[in-house]
């Protein structure tokens, strides 16, 4: 999700930063070559739920939980790296320890919304409005198959809730107001185009 914290408006992806340290910057690069764009098919698929908690497991959240901070990104679902898991990792704040959610619920979201822009690490130079709920609770399991409840309001929410959406094959694209959409499409079609 937005860039660590240089701009909390922004959830899982944010503009490059104007100087990196040319190491960090190939560290970046290494990660976003792992995530998935906007078109592959697996970003509008639906995630399975995990049955399995072992070493397998484990290894797939410290590769994204690394991914996710080489990115610098501060959320990853399973989907944005190829795996139909119902797995996703966050940070929220640069030096907290990263949170995982295997096979994560939306148990309750509060009646208060707000819009705030968010970009996404799928959706690279892409910034819509979104409107989301400020306080969910959600339903989880953590990696070792414990149950765990995460009650959370702010930034945070907006995290879990962008990165449930990825789990659901949900884009930012498809929470945007049409006209913000319609500049994101052209934004998507002259980067393709360039690539190509």
């Amino acid at each position: 999700m937005a860039e660590e914290q240089h701009d909390a408006e922004v959830v899982e992806d944010a503009s490059e930063p104007e100087r990196l340290d040319p190491e960090v910057a190939a560290r970046r690069a290494a990660a976003l070559a792992h995530v998935r764009r906007y078109g592959d098919p697996v970003l509008r698929a639906k995630a399975r739920p995990i049955e399995v908690f072992d070493d397998a497991l484990r290894d797939e959240v410290a590769r994204m939980a690394t991914l996710m901070h080489d990115s610098m990104g501060i959320g990853l679902a399973a989907t944005q790296v190829g795996t139909l898991h119902r797995v996703l990792v966050y940070r929220v704040e640069h030096d907290s320890p990263v949170n995982a959610l295997i096979n994560p619920e939306l148990e309750w979201s509060g009646k208060e919304k707000e819009w705030m822009e968010e970009g996404c690490l799928s959706l690279p130079g892409v910034h819509v409005d979104v409107e989301r709920p400020v306080n969910v609770r959600v339903r989880a399991r953590d990696p070792r198959g414990e149950a765990i409840v995460v009650e959370a309001s702010g930034l945070e929410a907006r995290v879990i809730q962008h990165e449930i959406d990825h789990l659901d094959g949900v884009l930012i694209l498809d929470r945007t107001p049409r006209d913000q959409r319609k500049e994101a499409m052209r934004v998507l079609r002259e980067q393709s185009e360039a690539a190509a």
